[in-house]
């Protein structure tokens, strides 16, 4: 007898969707210890979410995705998970990237490539060169990626480059980033509940709204997104300055 289809949720809609979030997708490694299994098992399981996150993205509205794979600190990890990080990102390339490419997904990397294993590094640039023009969502994963190293690059670039210092002001330094030609990150998104921004988009950053949540990678599922959207949808973007008339007067 066949099955009766499982209806599909709907969620209400919200009054304001960001174009930009960031995801800090913390939490792996505890994910896999709760349950008695390897920290390499909750990296395997963060990224199968990772498609999820994505469908999700997209149903929601959300144009631009920035999510925070592999730091510049994360080499100093122990060299078996370090090894084991890089082969599933190449896994990953491999699985899913005809399917993000079918979907319309636009693949950028944000960070630098030394250090990646040249295999790696190829394969990257080949995801990033198939998909350029797509535009249905932008994913920019943060690989081998500091904000300070950011920083870092962009002002080395901006002497290379010449430029006299009283040319140089936000919106030059915005142009040398590795996230130039894109909006700042509405939202920001922070699971496994640490309370930290960790070197991720911290020029970016500056007036994005934060939203940190308990809930582990692997279990931060297509409900506990629409839950940070919806909480960003009551939140009152100020940019540093006062609500003016009309506006509301909270804080």
């Amino acid at each position: 007898m066949t099955q009766p289809k499982k209806e599909e949720k709907v969620y209400p809609p919200l009054e304001k969707i960001p174009v930009h979030v960031g995801i800090i997708m913390d939490g792996n490694g505890r994910w896999a210890q709760a349950r008695g299994l390897p920290r390499l098992a909750g990296h395997r399981a963060g990224t199968e979410n990772l498609r999820r996150i994505l469908r999700a993205a997209v149903e929601f509205g959300v144009r631009i995705l920035t999510i925070y794979a592999f730091s510049t600190e994360n080499w100093e990890r122990p060299r078996d998970e370090v090894e084991g990080l890089l082969d599933i990102m190449e896994r990953m390339i491999d699985r899913e990237l005809p399917e993000l490419h079918r979907e319309g997904v636009q693949i950028r990397h944000v960070g630098r490539l030394e250090r990646v294993p040249e295999r790696l590094a190829t394969k990257i640039r080949q995801a990033l060169d198939l998909t350029r023009d797509n535009q249905r969502l932008i994913l920019n994963v943060a690989f081998n990626y500091g904000g300070r190293a950011e920083i870092v690059d962009a002002v080395r670039r901006i002497i290379q480059d010449g430029v006299p210092p009283e040319a140089v002001d936000e919106v030059l330094i915005s142009r040398y980033l590795y996230t130039a030609g894109l909006p700042d990150p509405d939202l920001i998104i922070r699971t496994s509940g640490e309370m930290r921004v960790s070197n991720f988009l911290i020029w970016q950053g500056a007036y994005a709204e934060y939203y940190v949540t308990p809930v582990y990678w692997p279990d931060f599922d297509k409900d506990e997104f629409y839950k940070a959207l919806a909480e960003y949808a009551r939140r009152e973007r100020r940019f540093g300055r006062i609500p003016t008339h009309g506006e509301s007067q909270r804080g």
